[in-house]
């Protein structure tokens, strides 16, 4: 049997020396002898690499042994409002929650720990944002969920609602936030004009006619706060105004008078949004039906109504045009009646006419006995 029991720790380690597995020193590095007669000695060693130390033993040696904590350990302890950044040779390595109870090996790396006080403000300060946006980018830095970094682009603010409540809008930008102790969250709100479409709405008309109606209309946001002060959902709700609006213009009118003047929906719609949508902090620049979609079987009505009337109406003036015609032949045969000349006129034109249609035409007795045969034959 060995009486003389050797240890060797590492220079890269620790080591926690037991005595029938109760805790008796903690060991640096070296090489150690110690008799053991009845084989009850051990040693527990740690890698420097992960200089945390998170052991059974932690709460016994904070308690119990504060001497040997404050020699061989970095102690990071938390209140409920705190958070605390824990870096590593100068370089942020962690983000504590509130309440951590922490203890890191010295010797191998700095451990060094910077408390944020969360009664104070929700905000990441503009220079720990900065860091911490550049820690991210070369490397992972352990807890960073619990800070929400969000980027507000150009056109657009932020809501922010912190439990729930709306708080203020930001500009466009980074912006970071606590999320311990608290629920917060960011809304992006573009500020530009947007085009919401309403398809596809079924409605009855006036006299039982069924339609279906696209609708567009273009809205921004006037007042941000306003709107998700008074509306939780303020896009849903414009949208089921437009569906109200839209129903109540074409519920109230008849087929013909949605037919003879499309301009009578858009009038009563925005109006009904003018009255609807005050003090909303939305603003509706423009609205307009895109199509009036009518059932087959109406289609076909409409298209016999409408060739009906236009075959009266050709009818009409195909009968005003025989009319003029009439009258127009009764008023030349007052003047020749009244003209020898004027007749004269009309016998040779009608020679001219019977000319064109004849090839080759023999005269006998000269131009005159042609002419007067043919007035002979008109007075017979």
């Amino acid at each position: 049997m060995k009486l003389l029991k050797r240890f060797n720790v590492k220079k890269n380690e620790r080591g926690l020396l037991y005595s029938e597995g109760d805790f008796v020193a903690i060991l640096e590095p070296g090489a150690y002898r110690h008799l053991d007669l009845g084989n009850r000695l051990s040693v527990e060693t740690f890698s420097l690499n992960t200089p945390q130390f998170e052991h059974r033993l932690a709460g016994y040696l904070r308690q119990s042994e504060p001497e040997l904590v404050e020699r061989y350990f970095t102690r990071m302890d938390l209140a409920e409002n705190e958070a605390g950044l824990r870096y590593e040779d100068g370089v942020l390595a962690e983000i504590l929650a509130p309440g951590s109870r922490r203890l890191y090996w010295k010797g191998q790396t700095e451990q060094r720990l910077e408390r944020i006080d969360l009664s104070q403000d929700y905000r990441v300060a503009p220079a720990l944002l900065q860091q911490l946006q550049g820690n991210l980018r070369g490397r992972s830095v352990i807890g960073a969920e619990a800070i929400l970094v969000v980027q507000v682009p150009a056109y657009q603010v932020g809501v922010l609602k912190v439990d729930g409540a709306v708080i203020e809008l930001l500009p466009a930008g980074p912006h970071g936030f606590w999320r311990y102790n608290r629920q917060v969250n960011v809304e992006l709100i573009d500020m530009r004009t947007q085009a919401l479409e309403v398809s596809g709405q079924e409605i009855l008309t006036r006299d039982k006619v069924s339609l279906r109606l696209n609708l567009a209309a273009n809205w921004r946001y006037s007042d941000v706060l306003m709107a998700f002060s008074q509306l939780s959902k303020p896009l849903e709700h414009l949208y089921r105004e437009l569906q109200f609006g839209l129903r109540a213009a074409v519920g109230t009118r008849s087929l013909d008078e949605l037919l003879e003047n499309k301009q009578v929906i858009d009038e009563s719609v925005g109006a009904y949004l003018k009255e609807r949508m005050a003090g909303t902090g939305i603003e509706v620049s423009g609205l307009g039906v895109r199509d009036i979609i009518l059932p087959g079987e109406m289609k076909t009505l409409l298209a016999q109504v409408v060739e009906a009337e236009k075959a009266a109406q050709a009818n009409v003036i195909r009968r005003r045009e025989e009319t003029s015609a009439t009258r127009s032949l009764l008023n030349t045969a007052k003047v020749m009646e009244d003209n020898p000349t004027a007749l004269r006129l009309k016998e040779l034109e009608t020679l001219e006419r019977v000319a064109e249609r004849i090839d080759r035409i023999s005269v006998f007795g000269g131009l005159d006995q042609v002419l007067n045969g043919l007035v002979t034959l008109k007075q017979a």
